[in-house]
């Protein structure tokens, strides 16, 4: 007789959001008796889920196979959904699987008042916790270990292949971000950098290139290194787990470091710490600048400052003290 008891979850986008994901896979595999988990997200982020050992099997999605995977879904004859996205693509999978389901609170009416009329009615809970209530009835609680982020070996990098001033102790500054208002123009990243007495290395895609050039070029170039576009994801975390510190913007590589209990610095701009996203069971500090009436101004972010001053990164406060790192720097 087999007593297995189907789950899929459902998180299709993005880096971040599904990394805060990783406390409800890892909880309801290890505490539900003969959990199967299945995990549906978009192709583009299957690398995420590809190895988490919580995940029994992993379902990618694409933009023309949307019939396809249904049709496969639905012969696996699920038990649960558990939709940690929840939005009308998770609703037409519910609809077609019709099982008992899950679903995580998007609290986009409190958001709504947040960033329009700056009442605050959000509850002082981290995303991850409001996920973990999807499986409550269940009753699975959370094991307060964090986040899971999972390097395959051949994306591991060894200090040795960095330059030689990075073999030591470095710090990792993720200067990417994917809306231009949670990111420090360039001034204020050169200004952030002087204040680093380390080796620092940047993190980021392809598009953060550019600056990424402009910042080394601007400081001694020993001291940093432009590691933006050279190096996948999955390499950019190894790099970032090797880090002392890291600081960074409200981005993806900011979770990875939490889920790697780094000390943090967190940037924020035009989105706020309140929304529920901030480093989550690791040591940091809030960088923002909490006197502005107009922030925040979205709960995603803009292309340009929409008062056309960007205050919230031109005038946020660098006066705090970073840990001394070892003399050998």
């Amino acid at each position: 007789m087999n007593n297995t008891t189907k789950f899929l979850i459902l998180r299709f986008s993005s880096i971040g959001d599904i990394i805060l994901t990783t406390p409800v896979v890892r909880c309801l595999k290890l505490q539900y008796p003969h959990a199967e988990i299945h995990f549906l997200t978009k192709d583009k982020y299957g690398f995420l889920i590809k190895n988490n050992p919580y995940i029994d099997q992993k379902w990618l999605l694409k933009k023309d196979n949307w019939g396809e995977t249904i049709s496969a879904l639905r012969q696996e004859q699920f038990d649960y959904v558990i939709d940690l996205h929840k939005n009308i693509r998770t609703l037409r999978i519910k609809w077609a699987l019709g099982v008992k389901s899950y679903s995580f609170e998007k609290l986009n009416f409190q958001k709504f008042l947040l960033t329009n009329f700056k009442i605050n009615r959000l509850p002082p809970l981290h995303i991850v916790d409001r996920n973990m209530h999807t499986v409550e009835h269940f009753h699975i609680k959370n094991d307060d270990i964090g986040l899971d982020f999972f390097i395959p070996p051949q994306d591991e990098v060894n200090k040795v292949e960095l330059p030689e001033a990075f073999h030591k102790e470095y710090v990792v500054f993720a200067i990417g971000g994917q809306h231009a208002t949670k990111k420090l123009p360039l001034e204020r990243l050169i200004a952030l950098c002087k204040k680093i007495n380390a080796p620092v290395i940047l993190l980021g895609g392809k598009e953060d290139e550019t600056t990424g050039e402009l910042l080394k070029n601007t400081l001694p170039k020993e001291s940093i290194y432009n590691a933006c576009g050279k190096y996948n994801f999955n390499q950019s975390a190894s790099i970032l787990k090797q880090a002392k510190i890291v600081f960074s913007h409200d981005t993806g590589l900011m979770h990875v470091a939490a889920a790697y209990k780094k000390k943090v610095y967190s940037i924020w701009g035009n989105t706020v710490p309140d929304f529920g996203m901030y480093p989550y069971q690791t040591s940091f500090e809030i960088i923002e600048n909490k006197q502005l009436a107009c922030r925040p101004c979205s709960k995603i972010g803009h292309k340009k400052c929409p008062k056309k001053h960007f205050k919230c990164m031109n005038e946020s406060s660098f006066d705090f003290k970073i840990p001394e790192l070892p003399e050998s720097l």
